[in-house]
């Protein structure tokens, strides 16, 4: 049997019960990792652990503490945030390069958050809190509750009547992604995105937490498509 390569980064990602990833934004980066083929392991961290572990790394922060966040071994390098982390991944593995943006990738990313986004995050958000553990399930719930002034569960009240009114901007977001569909199933066309990974990204992290959620996007055409066709680079090579 051939040895895995020594992993070259360390992915700190958020825990849950089920032993999978579930954060949309570290999902851009092990879709990114697994794309260049970069040995990882991941180290997940119950939401209480976050801060004091990074802080302990000797990562600073002028906001919260949050993951994803890496140690990249051979340069001794700890960081913080996927936008950063997708910088420097991209600027220091040059094979199999992926477009961080796009005048087209942009336009989706801003109208995807703005179309779909509270709507998503209002299904996904109380539903997240069934698969954390215990110790994480009442700092988050004490989080969000904090902020929201109310029960995670108020969220679901007008969930059926928020979906049911985005099918024209949900469908709008995806004609968009299919502008390049002649040249392949990607954003840009034949190959991946960091655009790609945002989409693909968010709809495997509420596959992770409800099918329902999951099955409510993919039925319109171009979010399946470029599901789909990230789908190899969603292994656990970890």
């Amino acid at each position: 049997m051939a040895c895995r390569p020594d992993p070259e980064i360390v992915l700190y990602d958020l825990a849950c019960t089920k032993n999978v990833c579930f954060s949309p934004v570290v999902w851009r980066i092990r879709l990114l990792l697994n794309y260049k083929q970069i040995p990882y392991k991941t180290i997940f961290l119950e939401f209480p652990d976050i801060e004091p572990t990074l802080k302990a790394l000797g990562i600073e922060s002028q906001s919260k503490y949050t993951v994803p966040a890496i140690h990249h071994v051979p340069s001794n390098t700890y960081m913080m945030d996927s936008t950063p982390i997708a910088q420097f991944i991209e600027s220091t593995y040059l094979d199999r390069p992926v477009p961080l943006t796009s005048e087209l990738g942009r336009e989706i990313e801003t109208k995807a958050r703005a179309v779909v986004g509270p709507t998503f995050r209002n299904s996904v958000m109380p539903r997240e809190a069934n698969i954390l553990s215990p110790l994480s399930q009442e700092y988050f719930r004490r989080a969000c509750e904090a902020t929201l002034g109310h029960p995670l569960e108020d969220l679901l009240e007008r969930e059926e009547n928020s979906w049911n009114s985005l099918a024209d901007g949900i469908r709008a977001v995806g004609e968009l992604m299919q502008t390049n569909k002649a040249d392949g199933p990607f954003v840009l066309g034949a190959q991946p995105s960091y655009t790609d990974f945002f989409i693909a990204g968010s709809l495997q992290s509420a596959r992770m937490v409800d099918e329902g959620v999951f099955q409510r996007n993919i039925k319109f055409p171009g979010y399946w498509e470029i599901y789909e066709a990230c789908l190899p680079y969603m292994d656990k090579r970890d």
